[in-house]
Formats: C-alpha cells, structure tokens, sequence
C-alpha cells in the first residue's frame, strides 16, 4: 500500500492541475494562398498540466472566417460572384517559455464550409442562369508560431497554419487539396 500511495497523489496532481491551468480568447486577421485571401479568425485556448516547468501544454478552439465578392469578366460575360468560407477546428498545442518569447506547435482536426455564389451575370449568349454550389469537408491541420508577452496578460502572436483536405476530398474545382494559412493577432489570458 505504501508503494501505490505516492503514485495516487502524483496522478492525482496531475489531473487535478488542469484546474489551476489558464483560460486565453484571442483575435486576428488572417492570410491565406487561394480565394477568398483575407479573413478573419478566433480562438480559445485552456492550458492543461500547468504545473509542468517551462513546457505550456493546451487545448484549441479555433474558427476562420474569409469572404470576398468580385465582379469578375470573361469573354464578355460579366457576373458578380461572392466566396465565403469559414472553418471550425480543435487542436492540441504544446509551447515552452522562454522569458517574454513562447514559441508553439499544434495539431488539429476541423471542418471547411464554403460557399459559392454567382449572380448578376449579363452579355452571356448561352442565357446561364445565376448559380451556387457549396461544400464541406473535414480536414487536419499542423501549425506553428509564437506569442510575445510583453504586457501581462495580453500576448501578441503570428501564426502560420497548414491544413490538408486529404481526409476528404473537395469537389468544387475552387477548393484546393491543401491551404497554408499565415495569423497575426492578440490573445487575452485570464
């Protein structure tokens, strides 16, 4: 019994930890390779295993959100079309402190929604009707960056994110296989 003792106060320790780990809410602007390019995201982040030295261990909510209308001519035929997407993923994030610098990398899983719209089409000879398609897919998604504390509580940080559509394919010719994402934003902690 003496022996199985410490071990329960130290697993005990361990998952009680996640209790006293931080909460973070961040913000920030978004570039990416393909259409729509700019955007928006947010993210929560809660630490887990806090009593770790120097390693920041945590688990991410994170969503992106990206529109762009055109007004885009072809051959003569001109139409308005509008392109959202927006995606919803969760990760887990393993960081060090290293005085004001905390550099990260994470691992995640998520889904892509994107819409396509087309409307306002003129000079068509064939008389094409205004149309939409959308589309989900799920995907995974790899990233790395690094916050900055140089104000208590307030982080600055940059982000870039990889994220692969390998676990389902897209159909629309627009989606692309792959996306790297780059983040510049602020994170509150709490």
């Amino acid at each position: 019994m003496k022996k199985v003792l410490p071990l329960i106060v130290i697993i005990t320790a361990l998952f009680s930890a996640s209790t006293l780990a931080q909460f973070e809410i961040g913000a920030s602007y978004e570039l990416r390779e393909e259409d729509p390019k700019n955007g928006f995201g947010i993210r929560i982040q809660k630490g887990i295993l806090s009593q770790l030295p120097i390693v920041n261990l945590g688990l991410r909510l994170h969503g992106s959100y990206f529109s762009d209308e055109n007004s885009v001519s072809e051959n003569g035929i001109s139409y308005s079309r509008d392109l959202t997407n927006y995606e919803l993923g969760v990760s887990a994030i393993g960081g060090v402190s290293l005085g004001l610098l905390e550099p990260y990398v994470g691992l995640g899983l998520g889904t892509n929604n994107y819409d396509q719209a087309i409307s306002d089409v003129q000079n068509d000879p064939n008389n094409l009707s205004p149309n939409s398609a959308d589309e989900s897919s799920l995907f995974w998604n790899m990233m790395a960056g690094a916050k900055v504390s140089i104000v208590p509580k307030i982080k600055p940080f940059v982000e870039y994110r990889y994220t692969s559509y390998d676990l389902e394919s897209p159909n629309l010719d627009d989606v692309k296989n792959s996306s790297g994402i780059i983040s510049f934003g602020v994170s509150i902690s709490f």
